[in-house]
């Protein structure tokens, strides 16, 4: 049975190669002929702070909500997957899988109605709403 001081690793471990000490490398040792990054202890400025501060300081206090994202349920779509009288309700959309649970709804004016619906608690634009009414359907 084999024990934990007895356990070995696979590879050796490699070194890491110090530049600038003389050695088969040459008298540059890989950093090239003078200037600023052949220097011992070179350090350059970070490019992306030079970038940073070009920007123009935006001042005040800057308040943006978040706005409600509707999902467009159009009337040509609702007419079709409803019978004559029936309610439309966020329920019935999801029920009908014009919506998922999470989304919200907003009834759009493309297309026809023909049939007089029941609408139930739904955001909707002006010329649904008055295709609705056209449509003798009721808007609670």
């Amino acid at each position: 049975m084999i024990q934990i001081h007895q356990l070995k690793p696979k590879t050796k471990i490699k070194r890491k190669k110090r530049v600038g000490r003389g050695g088969k490398r040459g008298t540059y040792c890989g950093r090239g002929v003078k200037g600023q990054k052949s220097r011992a202890g070179a350090k350059l400025k970070p490019i992306i702070r030079e970038i940073l501060k070009k920007y123009p300081k935006l001042r005040g206090y800057r308040f943006s909500p978040k706005r409600e994202k509707f999902v467009p349920v159009n009337l040509d779509l609702i007419s079709k997957k409803f019978k004559e009288g029936e309610k439309v309700s966020f329920e019935t959309l999801v029920e009908k899988k014009l919506i998922r649970k999470n989304e919200k709804p907003k009834i759009l004016g493309r297309g026809e109605l023909t049939k007089s619906l029941i609408f139930e608690n739904l955001p909707m634009s002006k010329t649904a709403r008055e295709k609705i009414e056209k449509a003798k359907g009721k808007i609670l």
